[in-house]
């Protein structure tokens, strides 16, 4: 096949060149090696005064960003995951550490937040989707007076018709929220009610209709006043769907009431074509950076890989002579000059865990937990003890974890106690999943969430597992010795289907573990490491 056909069929099915070891002649462009941090997980910084995105590899969307002096604080949507709402700091905009999980009660399935400090105090509102019992479709606010908690109980502002809020502060000292479609509400001073009812304030710059998008959902506003302006900055063209689709877009005002006046060369930010490294480019805050620059933070798929969720971009934005801005960096599948001035730090944080201290909220988070979630866990110098729940994945609210790597494995010892089932997943949501459980006489298999087979277990209660995704393709290896020798199991998976764009929910393909069942499972030494 000549190549240029080769290449658009990739690009039919969803694949990139780079992300299949082609030649670079196939790829639109040379590929780029990322540096590594802990267990080989690839990071931005290059070491030589420059970095490739992500900033954040794997699921980090929606990014809500606040300068606090010369630190930097970042969260994303969470969704389902619970403890949620976990907020990074950095002083260079490129080096990242958690914090911690502002958010520990189940609201909801948490969307695009918006960070804020105001009067000394910190603030995140909070939109959710009603999506577990008890919970409801609103706006929540929740504050504090560090930036490390602890952090109020959430206040419902009974807002259920917006999403993607955004706190500004107008030229009067008015208190705002900014809202998908064009709309805001009033705040009370001390930013915990609002007032009155939504207002249409915006009609965002629409597209040409010949785009390929998902449709115009305006959403994602960002307000940011610089110089004698306000600007809103804003997504539309849909989150997902056609690669083409989602884009950033901005306005201005003198004034926080408007009137506003649409960019003269929106959209400042767009993927054009199947070939470049970063598709459904949207949702931008911008920044000022350590050294006095500015920066646009947003999230995009990195092409072939929708399983990692929308990953944290960086960009440099340039003020130009008419009062307007603009955003740089191309498709951002080149290395970049990192942000002047700051501190770098070590990035990320390591995954592996031999569960001698709770780590939830850090690296691990309950699928749609319940009020009484956390008290199935015990953690000590055996391993994380877990109580059973429910029947099988689907509803036993696994725990699981965020990576950024387009080739991992990651291992466990498990030991079972009673009438358990327990495992190793790689989980979406509760509806698409797959991973390898077992109890004391037989495996389970688990592929597009359902249940796909039971085989005889020779190992007993007791065995080491680990799991391969080694570019969507899966395996899973089994050891009754401690590792000493592994087989494989019988089951082999592809997962580069377990996506939004085929299940929605806007989710990532997740590693994780479960215990299901009536009695408890012990999970020892977990281990992740990153695959080239």
């Amino acid at each position: 096949m000549p190549r240029t056909s080769r290449r658009r069929a990739l690009q039919a099915l969803g694949l990139s060149p780079l992300a299949l070891g082609l030649p670079a002649a196939v790829a639109a462009k040379a590929p780029v090696t990322w540096t590594k941090t802990y267990e080989g997980q690839r990071q931005a910084d290059l070491g030589n005064g420059t970095f490739l995105n992500p900033i954040f590899a794997g699921d980090h969307p929606d990014p809500a960003i606040l300068k606090d002096g010369a630190d930097y604080y970042m969260t994303f949507s969470s969704f389902e995951a619970y403890p949620a709402c976990v907020i990074w700091h950095s002083r260079d905009l490129v080096n990242w550490q958690p914090v911690g999980a502002a958010l520990k009660k189940n609201i909801g399935s948490v969307w695009a937040v918006s960070l804020e400090k105001h009067n000394g105090r910190y603030f995140l509102y909070i939109p959710t989707k009603a999506t577990s019992p008890g919970t409801k479709t609103s706006i929540y606010v929740i504050s504090a007076d560090k930036i490390e908690g602890p952090w109020s109980e959430p206040v419902d502002l009974d807002l259920p018709h917006h999403i993607d809020p955004c706190h500004t502060v107008g030229e009067d000292g008015s208190r705002w929220l900014f809202l998908s479609g064009g709309d805001r509400v009033r705040l009370s001073d001390d930013g915990l009610k609002r007032i009155g009812e939504p207002e249409h304030v915006y009609d965002p710059w629409h597209y040409p209709e010949d785009w390929d998008v998902e449709g115009f959902s305006p959403e994602g506003p960002k307000v940011h006043r610089h110089g004698e302006y306000f600007y809103v900055v804003t997504a539309v063209g849909g989150t997902a769907g056609p690669p083409t689709g989602h884009m950033v877009i901005a306005a201005r005002s003198k004034s926080i009431h408007g009137p506003w006046e649409n960019h003269p060369r929106n959209p400042l930010v767009r993927t054009r074509s199947l070939a470049e490294r970063w598709w459904s480019r949207g949702h931008a805050s911008l920044v000022e950076g350590p050294a006095g620059d500015w920066w646009a933070v947003y999230h995009g798929y990195e092409n072939g890989y929708w399983t990692l969720g929308r990953q944290a971009l960086l960009a440099p934005v340039t003020w130009t002579k008419d009062g307007w801005f603009d955003i740089g960096g191309g498709d951002l599948s080149q290395p970049l000059p990192k942000p002047k001035g700051g501190a770098a730090q070590k990035h990320g944080i390591a995954l592996s865990d031999d569960f001698s201290t709770d780590r939830t909220g850090m690296v691990w988070n309950f699928f749609r937990p319940s009020p009484a979630e956390a008290a199935r866990l015990a953690f000590g110098s055996d391993g994380l003890l877990v109580q059973a729940s429910g029947t099988a994945p689907k509803d036993s609210s696994p725990l699981l974890l965020v990576v950024g790597d387009p080739a991992y494995e990651f291992e466990c010892d498990i030991e079972l106690a009673g009438e358990t089932r327990a495992g190793l997943l790689l989980f979406y949501d509760d509806k698409l999943y797959c991973g390898l459980g077992f109890d004391d006489t037989r495996f389970v298999t688990h592929q597009y969430g359902m249940e796909r087979g039971r085989p005889a277990n020779p190992y007993g209660k007791r065995l080491l597992m680990r799991v391969k995704n080694d570019h969507h393709i899966v395996s899973f290896w089994l050891s009754g010795d401690q590792g000493k020798t592994w087989k494989r199991f019988d089951r082999g998976m592809e997962v580069s289907g377990y996506h939004h764009n085929v299940r929605g929910g806007f989710l990532m393909l997740k590693p994780g573990l479960y215990a299901a069942g009536q009695g408890s499972a012990r999970f020892r030494n977990f281990k992740y490491r990153a695959l080239t």
